[in-house]
């Protein structure tokens, strides 16, 4: 058996799992001992444990703490927030194959999610289960075997010269997984669309969960990934519009207590309590014991003594700059000099009291920082240590306002600017955002109205939104820039404007995809091929 199998092998032992989540029982340390091929799942409390390891990768800060961050930092949208060298070549578009970020966790920790898919549908089918239990087992085997290609193949496959990611799924043979990378990352996208319709027909609506299964996948959630893929696959070819309204539209046109709709406060969205509200799609859950430990990367670093967040990510003047005067959503997002926030329980009067701060651009998040309000959130609704961050605040990766965007931009690219329809979805965004309800449907529309509605978010990608859409070589040919905050006898004065960061040079050719890690590399014993240029 060569090398490679072992980097992506379908796995007959599932790793014991610690997972998480304040009102899920499926997300609690639960763990079961080693299987092997010949006493694979025996009982019901067998599978439930193997669906419930599907959750692995949520506490992994590799995978949902900074991981694919480092590629979304190289946007126009933020900085790095402090000395940090490998973060900079990668930020610089000089990133390495053997880099030492954490991102390089997440090619291992999605192929294992891959190979527990398989598991699933090779397995499930002749199991003695109950008929609902091997439906709900099958929904989610497709549902993450979808997920899982989604986190990758926009990072590193393409349409050429490099192709898609290695395709494995419950048919791959153990001499079959010995085979060169699909020509197209259009496969990828093709398997992720066609795992997401089938999890999208089997998995229950959210209104059919029970609220101890809330973070589970459901039908909306299948189908607006689908869509995701879809728009993604739409930059090699324009008949993916198509997939994108239509999954969108299954999304749209749910009714009942299925309804999603825009939470109408932006300001308030990005709260605890409302994790699951009308706009929620899928969300990474936790708790103050262990989860996702996004939310604290982009403040302040250290947490002025208060609480160890980290400061990697810093939002710049150009973000700030792209919202419309009286959009709510640029205060939400984006904490400036002289404003206030509240931080364990402090009035912390941004870049004023205290005067210092370890933001590069002078400026830091302010969108996920309402689980830090509390004086008593450490020990209850955050992790007690600050090298962890864990927190009860859902880590969204998908959300209406996403769904509503995505089919505009479908629509616009396919009909023309000013087709009427997206004009009417980008004007529910503008609404709920303070803005006139006067969109023009135009692409540079568009764009900026994606900009802000997601900024900063874990999931999707402004950076590979340009260069989706062919604009990164001219967005990063220019540099970034910040605020100094000017105090006159110790109270706020004013900013000055200041360059934070040099332009850079973006390869098209090259740095549309990253480089895979070079241990996956190596331990393919030559078979998978690095992408060109790295």
């Amino acid at each position: 058996m060569k090398k490679i199998i072992k980097y992506y092998k379908i796995t007959f032992t599932l790793a014991l799992i610690a997972i998480f989540c304040g009102c899920s029982d499926f997300l609690e340390f639960k763990p079961y001992g080693p299987i092997t091929s010949d006493t694979f799942w025996q009982t019901e409390d067998d599978l439930k444990a193997a669906l419930n390891a599907f959750y692995d990768y949520t506490y992994w800060e590799g995978t949902t703490g900074r991981g694919v961050y480092w590629f979304e930092n190289c946007s126009d949208d933020m900085v790095t927030g402090r000395v940090n060298a490998t973060a900079d070549a990668c930020k610089n578009f000089q990133m390495a194959a053997n880099s030492g970020l954490d991102v390089s966790d997440t090619w291992p920790r999605f192929y294992q999610v891959i190979a527990k898919s398989n598991d699933i549908l090779r397995y499930v089918p002749n199991m003695h289960v109950s008929e609902s239990l091997k439906d709900r087992a099958i929904a989610e085997g497709y549902f993450f075997r979808g997920y899982a290609y989604l986190w990758l193949a926009p990072w590193y496959g393409d349409n050429g010269p490099n192709g898609g990611i290695p395709v494995i799924t419950e048919e791959t043979t153990v001499e079959e997984l010995d085979m060169p990378r699909p020509l197209t990352v259009l496969e990828n996208y093709d398997l992720i669309i066609s795992d997401l319709r089938k999890a999208g027909d089997l998995l229950p609506a959210l209104s059919e969960q029970a609220k101890t299964d809330y973070g589970r996948p459901h039908k909306a959630a299948a189908w607006a990934f689908a869509a995701r893929a879809a728009l993604y696959a739409s930059q090699y070819d324009n008949k993916y519009f198509d997939i994108v309204i239509e999954m969108c539209d299954k999304v749209i046109n749910m009714t009942g207590s299925d309804k999603r709709d825009l939470y109408p406060d932006f300001t308030k969205l990005f709260r605890r309590e409302n994790n699951f509200s009308g706009e929620y799609i899928y969300s990474i859950l936790g708790n103050a014991t262990e989860g996702p430990k996004f939310h604290g990367m982009g403040f302040q670093n250290g947490g002025f003594g208060i609480y160890n967040t980290w400061g990697y990510f810093q939002p710049t003047l150009e973000l700030y700059n792209a919202y419309a005067p009286g959009d709510v959503r640029r205060d939400a997002t984006i904490l400036f000099p002289n404003q206030h926030i509240t931080f364990v329980g402090r009035d912390i009067h941004w870049a004023v009291n205290p005067s210092e701060v370890s933001s590069t651009s002078g400026m830091t998040g302010r969108k996920f920082m309402s689980i830090f309000e509390a004086a008593d959130c450490i020990g209850t609704v955050v992790n007690t240590s600050g090298n962890n961050q864990s927190n009860e605040l859902g880590m969204v990766v998908m959300r209406y306002a996403d769904v509503l965007l995505m089919k505009a931009e479908a629509l616009i690219w396919k009909n023309g600017e000013g087709d009427a329809g997206a004009k009417s979805l980008l004007n529910q965004i503008r609404k709920r955002a303070g803005l006139a309800e006067n969109s023009s449907a135009t692409k540079a529309e568009l764009k900026n109205e994606r900009r802000c509605e997601l900024a900063l978010e874990f999931l999707p990608s402004r950076h590979f939104d340009l260069v989706r859409w062919g604009d990164a070589r001219t967005v990063y040919a220019k540099s970034l820039h910040g605020v100094k905050t000017i105090l006159k006898n110790g109270a706020f004065d004013r900013v000055e404007e200041i360059e934070c960061w040099p332009a850079r040079t973006f390869n098209p050719n090259v740095h549309h995809v990253f480089p895979i890690p070079s241990v996956q590399i190596a331990k393919s014993n030559g078979i998978l091929k690095q992408n060109q240029g790295y």
